[in-house]
């Protein structure tokens, strides 16, 4: 067995890795989080040497810090990401400086572009934390034009951000999934990136992290606005939670090179810069193709304004409430359950994992493995750690998930929502993704709207 060498995940335990990623990464403001990070960004950009007029595509964009240097240098910049919210912040900065950029959420396994579509396929810190490494190597070299470049900046295992990963990661490593700095590691790389490749170079960097404030702030600057922290953070109960905080602190004071209330860390990362070989023909194939879509759905509108709608009506109700209506218990099984305010939250934040479901049976795909225990596992999690959640707070996911669930119920077709698979929530049942999205993305608000009202006496 190699280095990259792992068991074929299900299909099933695919899709539900992804959703798991997915929430991840949704979770914190990588926006916030970036912007610490521009500097060495425009660093790594300016080495690669792209001219004015490069079609390029940045794989793992996040909210936009290396797309955004590209077009100010005269690129035709494609940006995608796997993150709702990260895509969205990424337009609203492009759109403040007046760039034209086009940001998309998608998959980096399963790119919607065209065979040598792009100049240049770059990932800063983004594409290395997909599940299949060797689907996402097939397919940046795949949307590579012959004779253009392909590079990509990783954390190596044994570097900074390497070691703060192996604190973190029994907290929140998903199973069956390879560690994501072995593409930090050169012997992985050109294992990886050889078919389709004429040239692979790489280098060792370093990228350099520099906080107006000391590691123990750093830690908590990292719960709040890194996803992967704050899952870990947020699985743990207060004790695990106080052991994690002084391990990491331990970890950045460690390795803290300024003096005073600051923090400077240098992160060592594996520079890859690879040349396309000469023919399309010769890249291996995946499963990835463009995508196709119809014509807009009438019923895809439809139920993206009932999801709308019902959302509007879940947040007006909220929005009226008192603050003692907001902690008010809402019976459940005649016993106390958990507050309006929780059930709001909830309502909210499960939004991304309802419509990542529709489209999984959209694609044909069966979901097996979302039992209703393992929902009410997350949802008992859920209540404990948003006990304290505030109403502003919720209120604003609230708005924020359910306008991208109906931007994303809008993009359906008629196949997709006929379209029918196993579905364990419903026992088995072959259903479809219309059905999917009607009875938990559209419903969820209405049911809990309405066990509110009735706990308040409204």
């Amino acid at each position: 067995m190699n280095a990259i060498a792992k068991a074929t995940p299900t299909t099933a335990e695919l899709d539900e890795l992804k959703i798991r990623l997915k929430t991840t990464w949704m979770t914190g403001d990588y926006d916030v989080f970036s912007r610490y990070m521009e500097k060495d960004a425009e660093l790594f950009f300016q080495r690669l040497g792209v001219t004015p007029g490069t079609r390029l595509l940045d794989v793992g964009c996040g909210a936009g810090q290396l797309p955004l240097i590209a077009a100010r240098a005269g690129t035709r910049v494609t940006g995608c990401d796997i993150s709702t919210s990260w895509v969205e912040k990424a337009r609203a900065r492009a759109a403040a400086e007046g760039l034209e950029i086009t940001f998309e959420e998608e998959d980096a396994e399963s790119l919607p572009y065209g065979d040598g579509q792009f100049d240049a396929v770059v990932s800063l810190i983004g594409a290395m934390f997909a599940p299949r490494p060797d689907v996402v190597a097939a397919e940046l070299i795949r949307v590579c034009r012959p004779g253009g470049m392909i590079a990509m900046a990783n954390w190596t295992p044994g570097g900074f951000v390497g070691q703060m990963f192996k604190v973190i990661s029994n907290h929140i490593a998903p199973s069956g999934m390879p560690a994501p700095v072995l593409w930090g590691d050169e012997a992985t790389v050109r294992e990886r990136l050889h078919e389709g490749i004429a040239d692979l170079k790489c280098a060792l960097r370093v990228y350099h992290f520099d906080y107006p404030f000391p590691p123990e702030a750093v830690v908590e600057f990292y719960r709040t606005t890194y996803g992967p922290m704050s899952r870990a953070f947020a699985s743990l109960d207060a004790e695990g939670q106080g052991k994690l905080r002084s391990e990491l602190v331990r970890l950045w004071s460690g390795h803290n090179k300024a003096d005073g209330n600051a923090t400077k860390v240098d992160a060592e990362y594996l520079e890859v810069i690879a040349t396309r070989s000469g023919s399309i023909s010769d890249v291996p194939r995946t499963p990835a193709t463009c995508k196709k879509r119809g014509s807009l759905s009438r019923r895809a509108e439809s139920l993206a304004a009932r999801i709308e709608e019902g959302a509007a009506g879940l947040a007006a109700f909220a929005e009226g409430l008192t603050e003692a209506e907001w902690r008010t218990a809402v019976p459940e099984g005649g016993k106390p359950g958990h507050s309006v305010g929780v059930i709001v939250h909830h309502v909210a934040s499960v939004y991304p994992i309802e419509i990542d479901l529709a489209r999984a049976i959209a694609s044909g795909k069966a979901v097996t493995d979302v039992t209703w225990e393992v929902v009410a596992e997350l949802n008992a999690k859920h209540a404990q750690d948003q006990a304290e959640v505030t109403k502003a707070a919720a209120l604003e996911l609230l708005r924020r998930n359910s306008r991208e669930a109906a931007a994303a119920v809008r993009a359906f077709t008629d196949d997709e929502l006929d379209r029918a698979a196993s579905f364990s929530l419903s026992f088995g049942a072959p259903v479809t993704a219309q059905f999917v999205v009607e009875d938990h993305a559209l419903r969820h608000s209405w049911h809990h709207l309405a066990r509110a009202r009735t706990a308040l006496g409204r």
